[in-house]
């Protein structure tokens, strides 16, 4: 008796997970198939209209961006440059080297490169460099500039708390430990 029920239980089993893969497969397929592009008769219509399609070139810094974005939630690891684990400067210098674009590999190497650019005056793929230790020396922290909207200036960073993130340089301690924006690009 114990092994008719066994036997039923494992072929209910077996029979219910190849029946769910099956319906879902189909159901795509079927979904997909009904997508058609709606027909424009340009002739008929009573009013011209003009719209204006602006194409942005993408650049090697929205390249690294992206790049950087990838990693986003991978766990902070001191000296790290991989899925494993990485840390601030690794995820900078990792990105970089993606995109076949040289850089230094730490934050305080870095911060000799390139030029100095006001606050107001940074875009996607800049640096911001930080001071968030009493330690000698002065930068510490590096993120890269994922986006620039009214002034909220947002960067993508490793932190030894949450990893990969992005943050914002209105919040009040990125705020406060901001040294200097720089342009290496």
């Amino acid at each position: 008796m114990i092994k008719k029920i066994l036997f039923l239980c494992t072929l209910s089993f077996f029979m219910i997970s190849c029946g769910s893969s099956k319906n879902v497969s189909t159901t795509y397929q079927n979904k997909a198939s009904t997508i058609t592009p709606k027909e424009v008769d340009v002739a008929s219509t009573k009013s011209e209209v003009t719209e204006e399609v602006v194409v942005k070139e993408v650049t090697v810094a929205d390249k690294i961006v992206w790049t950087a974005v990838t990693y986003k939630g991978v766990p902070y690891r001191f000296g790290g440059m991989t899925k494993r684990g990485m840390d601030c400067s690794g995820l900078i210098f990792t990105s970089f080297q993606q995109r076949n674009v040289p850089i230094a590999r730490s934050s305080q190497e870095m911060y000799r490169q390139g030029e100095s650019i006001p606050l107001r005056e940074v875009q996607r793929g800049d640096l911001l460099f930080f001071k968030t230790s009493r330690r000698r020396g002065k930068v510490n922290h590096v993120g890269l500039v994922t986006s620039v909207d009214n002034g909220d200036v947002r960067f993508i960073h490793s932190t030894t708390s949450q990893g990969v993130i992005v943050t914002s340089l209105l919040e009040h301690y990125w705020k406060r430990t901001f040294i200097e924006a720089k342009r290496v690009l």
